[in-house]
């Protein structure tokens, strides 16, 4: 798993700009960054597959580099961005693009990246869609709608009757507004993922607390984006 040694329009910008398009570099980062928050740690491998405009000019306006750099925790913002790869190699994190046509439906601006860490895997599917701004349609093969414009639990669970009514209950107790709940499963009594998104941010206590329940599989807090 190598990278270009090219050098791209991204790598003369100076240390204010994230680079040429904030749709290639700063959307490009954040869909890194919710990578590697969806993981929870630091993956040891990428494999981060370009659709559409990504795969054909945005390795010219750096979004190889951006994605990198946000999966390595770099803000938008960040100079080092420009220097992600050898930052990866320094971390000894793997990655490797690949090319791939994900349909016409598809924004043009879209990336699916598998992240592997200790032999468990993550995939998830991102857009970049103007302004910085991404949206993420799938995690783990759930068909997923958010943004990243609110703070965001994300909690995948056994689809048990009663789930979604302790959650918010918790979130009510804390005076925690819910501006949009989303839940989807594949199939009835299997798993099932909820996208909560909030006006306030979720305590980390609360997804401690979530996370022991004993039909939930995992769960992750999402901070929402600033600009």
């Amino acid at each position: 798993m190598t990278s270009s040694s090219s050098i791209s329009v991204f790598d003369v910008i100076g240390l204010v700009m994230v680079g040429p398009s904030s749709s290639h570099t700063a959307g490009a980062v954040r869909l890194g960054l919710i990578g590697r928050t969806l993981l929870g740690v630091q993956p040891e491998e990428a494999l981060i597959e370009l659709h559409g405009s990504f795969a054909e000019t945005g390795r010219g306006h750096g979004t190889d580099k951006a994605i990198v750099g946000g999966l390595l925790g770099l803000d938008p913002s960040d100079g080092r961005i420009r220097f992600s790869f050898a930052m990866a190699e320094q971390v000894g994190m793997r990655y490797q693009f690949v090319d791939v046509d994900l349909g016409e439906e598809v924004h043009p601006n879209t990336a699916r990246i598998t992240l592997t860490v200790g032999g468990q895997s993550l995939t998830y599917l991102g857009s970049s869609t103007g302004g910085g701004m991404i949206n993420i349609t799938e995690v783990q093969g759930f068909a997923v709608d958010f943004t990243g414009k609110y703070d965001t639990v994300m909690l995948i669970s056994v689809d048990n009757p009663g789930t979604i009514s302790v959650v918010t209950n918790w979130l009510r107790e804390l005076n925690i507004n819910v501006a949009f709940f989303r839940v989807a499963r594949q199939r009835r009594g299997g798993d099932a993922v909820m996208i909560i998104e909030t006006d306030q941010a979720v305590p980390g206590e609360v997804v401690e607390r979530f996370s022991r329940l004993p039909w939930v599989r995992w769960v992750r807090k999402i901070a929402k984006i600033e600009h």
